[in-house]
């Protein structure tokens, strides 16, 4: 079991006293959250129960809502966990069961923290999946959600926002004086993708990495340069003489890059959506011979269903699905032999407790150190379980 950081907990370090505020669509992260942090606390021999100030947001039959908490957060270090893409969560309206949208989401954030009243030290805003984050450009006359939402959550007094795997990060563009961290969970989803498939070799002539298209290339550089191989990608042709649902049609998906006969491929993207651009990619990589493919995304929301995804998994085309726990995933995912569980509870833990002690997070946003150590640790075992069978 890792130790806590060496500075967690430290009276002369915070900030401020800690308080976390979970919102209904975020309890579930937040508890392993705060389990970690407790813990930490607890190795530092501080006595705490809880860190967590008590929230609600009931709302009236016809709709209307408002923020409530339960507890003092005066000279708080306030900390609210949202999940604005869990879609899960209901209330009820003219008395009917209503699903919470992510503008439902958004606005309960909104009036928690007004419910704080300013008297907090500090307000930071933990929202894994950006509001708005798929509207992030204006190409005709379009709202500009995203960077609308952060301004206003600037107006507020909010500090600090953190994120993951943002649509694109430029958005904080919007917000240039407010604190904005972009996260990437590379180092725990290749600590999963290690654990789930011990076999899985990493050497440059049986493994390579593959950009579902040229929005995906950073984070798809980044795998294959810590992992020292090879990267292809696609491209998306598409329709430009029509709109359909607001952009225009894919044609087709093209590859460019080197031959993945016999190799087995990795594909990151920041969200699996309906999952077809995945599944066209995974079918056209299966038909230039490539071994085995696994694919990751930060969100994978699977907003068509699952059964495309069953079918290619028995067809021996796609072998294994990682995403994170970062937002809302359905009990059948969950149980699905394809799917693998990314969990990213103590990165947030990590986070958390560096801001609350204003402690450089220079070293969490650039997880490369952590990973040549699990690739070094990977090799050795790998070398020993080679000697092993040698043996025999």
């Amino acid at each position: 079991m890792e130790q806590a950081p060496k500075y967690c907990f430290s009276p002369e370090n915070r900030v401020a006293p800690l308080g976390i505020v979970a919102l209904e669509s975020a309890r579930e992260l937040t508890d392993k959250i705060e389990a970690h942090l407790l813990r930490w606390a607890h190795e530092a021999g501080m006595d705490t129960e809880s860190f967590r100030i008590q929230g609600s947001c009931p709302r009236f039959s016809s709709g209307d809502g408002k923020g409530i908490l339960s507890d003092t957060v005066r000279g708080y270090d306030l900390y609210f966990v949202v999940d604005v893409g869990n879609y899960s969560c209901t209330y009820n309206y003219f008395g009917r069961e209503n699903h919470m949208s992510p503008d439902d989401h958004f606005q309960d954030l909104k009036r928690l923290i007004q419910a704080a009243s300013g008297k907090a030290h500090r307000i930071n805003v933990i929202m894994p999946i950006l509001y708005g984050g798929r509207q992030h450009r204006r190409n005709y006359r379009e709202s500009l959600d995203c960077a609308w939402a952060l301004q206003e959550l600037q107006t507020m007094g909010v500090s600090n926002v953190v994120t993951f795997d943002a649509h694109d990060p430029n958005v904080q563009n919007a917000i240039p004086l407010m604190g904005f961290d972009n996260l990437m969970p590379s180092y725990q989803v290749l600590k999963a993708m290690f654990r789930a498939f011990p076999d899985l070799s990493t050497e440059r002539d049986s493994f390579m990495v593959v950009s579902p298209d040229e929005g995906a290339l950073n984070r798809n550089m980044y795998y294959a340069s810590v992992l020292g191989v090879d990267m292809g990608m696609f491209y998306k042709r598409r329709d430009y003489s029509q709109v359909v649902d607001g952009r225009n049609p894919i044609v087709a998906h093209e590859y460019l890059g080197s031959d993945v006969a016999g190799k087995d491929v990795f594909i990151s993207d920041d969200i699996i959506s309906s999952g077809e651009s995945m599944l066209d990619i995974a079918y056209n990589l299966k038909a230039r011979k490539a071994r085995r493919i696994f694919t990751y995304a930060t969100y994978a929301i699977f907003t068509n269903g699952l059964e495309a995804f069953d079918k290619a998994y028995k067809d021996g085309v796609v072998d294994g699905v990682f995403g994170s726990n970062l937002t809302y995933r359905t009990e059948e995912l969950k149980n699905r032999p394809w799917f693998y569980e990314v969990d990213v509870s103590k990165y947030i833990a990590y986070f958390i407790s560096a801001l609350n002690h204003d402690i450089s997070v220079t070293s969490l946003v650039d997880p490369h150190a952590k990973i040549e150590a699990l690739l070094a640790r990977r090799r050795e075992e790998q070398a020993r379980s080679a000697g092993h069978q040698l043996s025999f």
